[in-house]
């Protein structure tokens, strides 16, 4: 990625939120009309959504403005089926649901990293709601769903504590379980917690009256439709923009920013504020200003935690030692999301260590050299930070950063005015 010579000063459009993008297509294969879904994210794991929907008997066809998915079709599915899961956890976790309402036979399987990422959590969950899967003792891709044409549903205990995707996908399918679906949480909190509100706001929106009572969610059953649902911008992905106003005292505005949402990136918001970044909300959408100069924070980002990779190379330019905590479970992601971390940034020269729950910043000089990604869409992020600041910097495979935002290299450069 290109150093910028002087302040950054950009406005900058970021695509459909992917969180957002996958509730909404599974909630649409679960509604009893089509939906248009406008202005979807369209990335790896957005068509691998719509792939393994269209597997299990919802059609989609692209338009203009966005993605229309047609009503499940259990029939359409074949049997035996495969569903090819990507390094997707949404699709991974958000889909056997909906295998188990059809008949068929289907068999998951992923990307080699996906097979190390936790879902014993939503397979346990499912299998005590009488769902049949073989898993062959280890509770990772590739495993089986056994469909039985539909599923009764009701109460079930949930250990979502590796992972807010293992209650949600619960949560999604319960409108189609005859007895809907009532989650009681156990082991410690979820991770994640706005993405939790994500999913009830959406169940709500196309239809369903979930409800919470402490650690209970219950969504009874119901007939769901939303003819036309319109997706919010990756708040997310639109993070390493603003926080590139900081690091180089300049000035970036992100369109469309909503007035109101449960995205988790709208906390970057309130992160740069504390930073003493200038930060305004128009009609227009948010503008950060910054000076290039940071102090040293403590911050637990166990909510917000997919911001991890970006604030932390931020950091790493702060005018004293910095905490990161609350993120133990990004062992867990893409990759090994922390060991990640402290390895490349301190390869560069930074001194960043782990902690158990998350990593220790202590600013120092950073060089040029090679940053590797693991085929980690936000590491991508993290390293374009970094190049604003250090010259040399090289990103191993940038076009990983596709997962979630295939125009990040190209809207970044155009940033930068290169």
């Amino acid at each position: 990625m290109p150093t910028p010579e002087r302040p950054v000063d950009a406005t900058v459009r970021v695509p459909g939120s992917k969180s957002i993008t996958n509730r909404a297509y599974v909630l649409a294969a679960l509604s009893s009309t089509a939906t248009l879904v406008r202005h979807p994210l369209d990335s790896r794991d957005a068509r691998l959504m719509t792939d393994a929907l269209g597997v299990l008997g919802a059609r989609s066809e692209h338009t203009d403005t966005g993605v229309r998915i047609h009503p499940l079709e259990p029939r359409r599915c074949p049997d035996p089926a495969e569903i090819a899961l990507g390094n997707s956890g949404t699709v991974a976790r958000f889909t056997p649901p909906l295998a188990a309402l059809g008949p068929a036979t289907v068999r998951f399987d992923g990307d080699p990293p996906l097979r190390r990422r936790p879902m014993a959590g939503v397979l346990r969950a499912l299998r005590d709601l009488g769902v049949d899967i073989d898993d062959g003792g280890d509770p990772a891709p590739p495993f089986t769903v056994r469909g039985a044409g539909s599923v009764r549903g009701g109460v079930v205990d949930v250990d979502a504590s590796a992972s807010s995707q293992f209650l949600s996908a619960l949560l999604l399918a319960g409108p189609a379980f005859a007895e809907g679906i009532t989650a009681r949480l156990v082991g410690s909190s979820p991770p994640s917690g706005p993405h939790i509100a994500m999913t009830l706001d959406l169940l709500r929106t196309f239809g369903a009256d979930p409800s919470r009572d402490g650690n209970e969610f219950h969504v009874p059953p119901a007939t769901l439709g939303c003819p036309d649902y319109t997706v919010e911008p990756d708040l997310s992905s639109a993070a390493p923009f603003l926080l590139a106003a900081a690091l180089t005292g300049g000035s970036v505005r992100v369109l469309d920013w909503p007035a109101s949402t449960t995205q988790p990136g709208d906390w970057v918001r309130s992160l740069l504020t504390e930073l003493g970044v200038s930060v305004t909300t128009d009609e227009r959408g948010v503008t950060a200003t910054g000076s290039g100069e940071l102090p040293g924070v403590e911050l637990d980002l166990h909510d917000v935690s997919e911001l991890t990779p970006v604030v932390a190379a931020m950091l790493c330019f702060a005018a004293e030692p910095s905490t990161i905590r609350g993120v133990a479970h990004l062992r867990g992601h893409e990759t090994d999301r922390l060991a990640a971390l402290a390895a490349e940034l301190s390869g560069l020269g930074g001194r960043v260590t782990e902690t158990e729950d998350g990593l220790r910043i202590v600013p120092s000089p950073m060089r040029s050299g090679t940053f590797h990604t693991y085929d980690d869409h936000r590491l991508v992020m993290a390293a374009a930070l970094i190049g604003l600041r250090v010259p040399g910097v090289a990103i191993e495979n940038p076009a990983t950063v596709g997962k979630t935002f295939p125009g990040f290299v190209e809207a970044w450069s155009g940033m930068l005015g290169a």
